[in-house]
């Protein structure tokens, strides 16, 4: 009984030992992560030729001088400094932000419903045209975007898809791959007995997705929404081929747009966008964050 007390004392020392040394580890390397976005956020207070001169320091000269900047005119003082007011103006910043947010809305929204409800049906539904169908999305995960893009852009112009609403449908075909992948992996673990009972209750198919499948799919759902959103709001090549960037600029088409003749570039400008870009992606990760955990330790205990 001693034996087995100091043996666990031990092991518990160790466990103990090495959790300290990971999260020493992990923390360092977090320090790659949060690096570049701490770059950005702090030249986006400098002027230009101090982000030339200490773009990893702090500099009080450029501090003090963005401050006095700051005070002056209502304008700046809303928008925190010279560099913000720059950026605001020159990417007519609001418009190219209500465009991403539809167009990363919508998205979102029309793979979640769409593969979500394909996959229940592959899943569910077993003959070789589900099979068929389940090889093809993985396909597409498989095929690079470089093979495709060409004739995608002819075919959006033939469609008439140059526009926020139409750039939708396209995300929906290459965001379709990964998300039916991961809701089809999930449906195979529910327990179909649920389902079974539902249609015994008088639930049509419909009713039975809608009220009992998708209630279950939110861990998988928010994983998806929260990857494909970043995929879509920070996306440019896509945008650039389809969209027509002269009326429609989503906002890494407006920071690429900064560069003005004979590549001249405001960089303090650029920052403070880059700054605004990043802000809500990162709002959106951190409300969902919680809901991830959840689905993984409830993914754990199930069944």
């Amino acid at each position: 009984m001693a034996r087995a007390k100091v043996n666990e004392n031990v092991n518990s020392a160790r466990r103990s030992k090495h959790g300290g040394l990971l999260t020493l580890v992990f923390s360092v390397l977090s320090l790659a992560w949060i690096m570049p976005i701490a770059v950005v956020l702090l030249n986006s207070f400098k002027r230009k030729a101090y982000i030339f001169r200490n773009p990893f320091g702090i500099s009080a000269a450029s501090l003090s001088d963005g401050f006095e900047r700051w005070k002056q005119g209502v304008a700046r003082v809303m928008c925190g400094t010279l560099n913000y007011t720059n950026g605001l103006r020159q990417t007519n910043f609001w418009s190219c932000f209500g465009y991403s947010l539809f167009i990363t809305v919508g998205a979102v929204a029309a793979i979640i419903l769409c593969c979500s409800m394909c996959a229940w049906y592959i899943t569910r539904v077993r003959t070789k045209l589900t099979r068929s169908l389940y090889y093809l999305c993985l396909f597409s995960m498989i095929v690079p975007f470089q093979m495709v893009m060409f004739t995608l852009s002819k075919f959006a112009n033939i469609l008439h898809l140059s526009n926020p609403l139409g750039i939708i449908v396209v995300y929906l075909g290459f965001g379709a791959g990964l998300a039916v992948f991961m809701f089809s992996g999930f449906v195979r673990s529910l327990s179909i007995e649920i389902e079974e009972a539902s249609t015994i209750d008088g639930c049509s198919p419909v009713q039975t997705f809608f009220l009992v499948v998708f209630p279950i799919l939110k861990p998988t759902t928010v994983t998806i929404a929260i990857l494909e959103a970043m995929w879509v709001w920070n996306d440019y090549l896509l945008p650039s081929l389809v969209l027509n960037v002269n009326k429609y600029r989503t906002i890494p088409i407006a920071v690429q747009y900064l560069k003005q003749s004979h590549g001249q570039l405001d960089w303090g400008a650029m920052m403070a966008v880059l700054v605004l870009a990043i802000v809500p992606i990162v709002i959106f990760y951190v409300a969902c964050q919680k809901y991830i955990i959840e689905g993984v330790v409830a993914g754990a205990v199930k069944g």
